[in-house]
């Protein structure tokens, strides 16, 4: 394996490996935190991880197929599965006070509000697969391994950001938009997707033959529709009840709450 993917193996097993500890620890202090939202985690990580490393990722470097493939999966399905799996509201409720404070002003904060604004994340993911795809970036991401990773973490940051801004949680959101502003937005943002993939069948990007772009194109028009569905879905449920959607969510003053007493009860239990 090359350093990077060496890197992408660190992140992840460390990422699923600080869950697990995390939800231990709340297993000590007698919260139980659900069990799909941790196999949510690990899958998220695990799909993200394998489009990155061993012989997928080599066919991706030469297979335009097998790219189009990863794109689905690093940049729609990982997101999907890492948002679901609510981190932030488990780091609040392990953290101690001291800790979790600057993570929910931070939530709460003027830049956050700006990058989860719904049309503003649609523009960073999928305005950024606008510019790998028609433009030069996609042939120096084949030729320039400093590229190549920036563009895989901008697509998966910019997937985790966008599903973020569009579902509105289950993590806190303190500037949460209006969900019908947010189901437009997703609509459009699907509709963009899939003008571009039909580019891409019609003009293949730099580096690309024919015949790939024409496949490629195909799957990323295809392969996209069960992850844009399951989040449209994700959405009017949430939309329609948001009790039932919400999970673990509870608001960010009630999770430093939990954590100050916890940390209070820490006290009054050492010797």
């Amino acid at each position: 394996m090359s350093i990077g993917e060496y890197l992408v193996v660190l992140v992840s097993g460390t990422a699923v490996l600080g869950h697990a500890i995390a939800t231990a620890m709340l297993r000590n202090r007698g919260v139980q935190w659900p069990t799909h939202r941790s196999a949510l985690w690990a899958a998220g990580w695990s799909c993200a991880a394998g489009t990155l490393v061993g012989p997928f990722a080599e066919r991706a470097h030469h297979d335009f197929v097998i790219h189009m493939t990863g794109h689905i999966l690093l940049g729609m399905l990982a997101p999907l599965l890492m948002v679901l799996a609510a981190p932030v509201t488990l780091a609040l409720r392990v953290l101690p006070v001291s800790a979790a404070r600057p993570l929910a002003r931070c939530m709460g904060s003027t830049p956050m509000r700006v990058l989860t604004r719904p049309a503003i994340a649609a523009l960073l993911n999928i305005g950024g697969l606008w510019v790998l795809y028609r433009t030069s970036v996609y042939a120096a991401m084949q030729a320039e391994a400093w590229v190549h990773a920036a563009v895989h973490f901008h697509v998966l940051a910019a997937g985790f950001v966008f599903t973020f801004a569009v579902l509105g949680g289950p993590d806190p959101a303190p500037h949460r938009s209006h969900a019908a502003w947010r189901a437009t937005t997703l609509v459009v943002a699907v509709a963009a997707h899939n003008v571009l993939a039909k580019t891409v069948y019609a003009a293949p990007p730099e580096g690309v033959s024919a015949e790939q772009a024409q496949a490629g194109g195909e799957l990323m028009y295809y392969g996209s529709a069960p992850v844009e569905i399951l989040l449209l879905v994700l959405l009017c449920r949430a939309w329609i009840n948001p009790r039932a959607a919400s999970g673990p969510h509870r608001p960010v003053r009630s999770e430093l709450g939990a954590g100050k007493k916890t940390a209070s009860s820490r006290t009054l239990r050492s010797p």
